[in-house]
């Protein structure tokens, strides 16, 4: 049986360490946090939204971009310091506006294909996260707006997507909770929401079952090729105790290591210009009946505001968005929280925001806005990495992209190849 490391416990990481285990690999996944799904995959917006699949790659982008750098609680705030990883990023993303609508046509694809293999997944290894399929509602609170939804929602179509124009009255029927000023919709009956975190666990939970080791609480620090092989060094930490280095041989190497990736592409001779971008959440509790009243169970996506919600359960509320420019910075700002808070307030005065839990996370972005799946220059080595704000969307389908990339490059013995089990 052929050994795999992956590297990052992330949605992706263990997405794809399930997707290997079921085309019969000894997978390895070092992450140096204690848990895995500890980092951008903790809080994220909740959302399974083939229909958020528009990217970023537009004019408007940059000049909103411009405009808004000098105010603290803009829906896109870029760090005006000067940064040559930045500086390039940028440049390569404006290349790509020439991409938007193809990039946005594939992204749609994915989203849709990606469904399956989530729903499978959880389904067999019997995982609860909070799933409510109950759609997602764009709104929109001008006429502008909807304008470009209505142009965006041309591209998504041609990627199979099907979606539901609304009036407010239709909105507020579908969700009698939504409150303030709305001009119109969009609803995607077929998208769904859960709570990443639960999902993750879960699925890292079913893989040590099928024989997976998580090295937790571990950093990697170098990955070297001999003939026939590859050694992944690495250092446990563990509170109270002396650090641990170890040096472990394998027959490949998945990188899913998120904003991390890009330092160890660099060292294995690869490109892969990921940027952090922070966007950030809260969890408002519904503690009392009024509050769990007043929110809405159908998951909502406010695309001027840069704000989605998902409803975790009877008791939890979940709010994100916003999106920052700022290097690896993972600081909970609270003149980026409070707008979060705000929005509640507007459409949902109910609900009682006195205990909000905040949180913030990097997401792994491409210029291209798109996930970086394939090999490395190396025989041996892949990437399933920078999937930005569509991680969990995109994941499962990614991760069988690469199990597929794997097989064919190191394929399994004959007995390893009875056990693969792929979604259908």
């Amino acid at each position: 049986m052929k050994n795999i490391a992956v590297i990052g416990a992330g949605i992706t990481g263990v997405t794809t360490c399930y997707a290997l285990l079921n085309r019969g690999y000894h997978v390895t996944v070092f992450d140096r946090h204690r848990y895995p799904a500890m980092a951008t995959s903790y809080a994220n917006g909740g959302q399974l939204s083939a229909s958020n699949a528009e990217v970023w790659t537009q004019t408007s982008t940059v000049l909103k971009g411009l405009r808004w750098m000098l105010r603290r609680d803009a829906p896109l705030l870029v760090n005006p310091k000067p940064d040559w990883h930045k500086l390039s990023w940028m440049a390569e993303f404006i290349g790509n506006i020439r991409n938007y609508e193809a990039n946005t046509i594939e992204t749609t694809r994915l989203a849709i294909a990606a469904r399956a293999h989530l729903q499978d997944w959880a389904q067999r290894e019997k995982i609860d996260f909070d799933y409510e399929q109950r759609g997602i509602l764009h709104i929109y609170s001008s006429a502008k707006e909807y304008q470009h939804a209505t142009k965006v929602n041309d591209l998504l179509q041609q990627g199979g997507l099907s979606r539901q124009a609304m009036t407010a009255e239709q909105m507020r029927a579908l969700e009698p909770a939504l409150q303030g000023e709305l001009y119109g919709g969009y609803f995607t009956e077929s998208d769904s929401t859960g709570d990443i975190h639960k999902y993750t666990r879960g699925l890292a939970d079913a893989c040590v079952k099928l024989g997976a080791t998580f090295r937790c609480d571990t950093d990697v620090d170098s990955i070297t090729q001999t003939d026939q092989s590859f050694l992944v060094h690495s250092t446990t930490v563990t509170p109270g105790t002396a650090a641990n280095a170890d040096t472990d041989q394998f027959d490949g190497v998945v990188v899913c290591a998120g904003i991390g990736s890009r330092d160890i592409a660099a060292t294995l001779g690869d490109r892969v210009n990921i940027y952090p971008v922070k966007g950030y959440s809260i969890t408002v509790p519904l503690n009392n009946e009024a509050s769990q009243q007043a929110a809405p169970w159908v998951s909502l996506l406010d695309d001027e505001a840069k704000i989605v919600t998902s409803r975790l359960g009877v008791d939890r509320f979940r709010i994100a968005g916003t999106a920052e420019f700022n290097g690896v910075n993972r600081d909970i700002r609270d003149d980026r929280i409070q707008p979060l808070i705000n929005w509640c307030r507007r459409y949902f005065p109910s609900i009682d925001t006195e205990h909000v839990v905040s949180w913030a996370g990097l997401r792994p972005m491409m210029p291209n806005m798109m996930p970086c799946i394939g090999k490395g220059k190396n025989s041996g080595i892949f990437y399933n990495t920078g999937h930005g704000h569509l991680g969990w969307t995109l994941s499962p389908v990614t991760a069988e992209m690469v199990g597929d990339l794997v097989l064919s490059e190191l394929p399994a013995t004959a007995s390893d190849s009875l056990s693969y089990r792929k979604a259908g």
